[in-house]
């Protein structure tokens, strides 16, 4: 009998180890850089969409950040993905408040020769509430 509950138990949390799903939630936003102007999306992305990324690190509003530079295609029309790792439902839950909260910390975007975003760059399209396996 007490071999019969040994077994039930181990076989249990078993079961429970590996039916646990990751918690981490990720944003992709998929950009097309516009007229060629890399530079003017480089500098943008690197003095405003980084900056807010290592500020919400420092606060612990998500978990981490990417940004890829693709490899032209002619399949894909985008040039960089933008990643964004939460940690839990909680955090992404929070996360227009949590960056709207940085926005006003940082104070304005920085642009480049005072081209607007719209001028160099296109959101494609985001995909949202991506989870990792484990």
């Amino acid at each position: 009998m007490m071999r019969v509950f040994i077994f039930l138990a181990l076989m249990f949390i078993g079961f429970t180890s590996y039916g646990q799903k990751e918690e981490r939630l990720t944003t992709i936003g998929f950009v097309q850089i516009l007229n060629d102007n890399k530079e003017e999306a480089t500098y943008y992305y690197q003095n405003n969409w980084l900056v807010l990324r290592k500020m919400a690190i420092e606060k612990g509003y998500i978990h981490s950040y990417q940004i890829l530079e693709v490899p032209k295609d002619e399949g894909e029309p985008f040039d960089l993905m933008l990643i964004t790792t939460f940690s839990n439902e909680e955090q992404y839950g929070q996360r227009e408040a949590n960056f709207n909260e940085l926005i006003e910390e940082k104070g304005p975007v920085k642009l480049m020769n005072d081209k607007q975003p719209s001028e160099f760059r296109k959101t494609i399209f985001n995909k949202r509430r991506i989870r990792q396996w484990k």
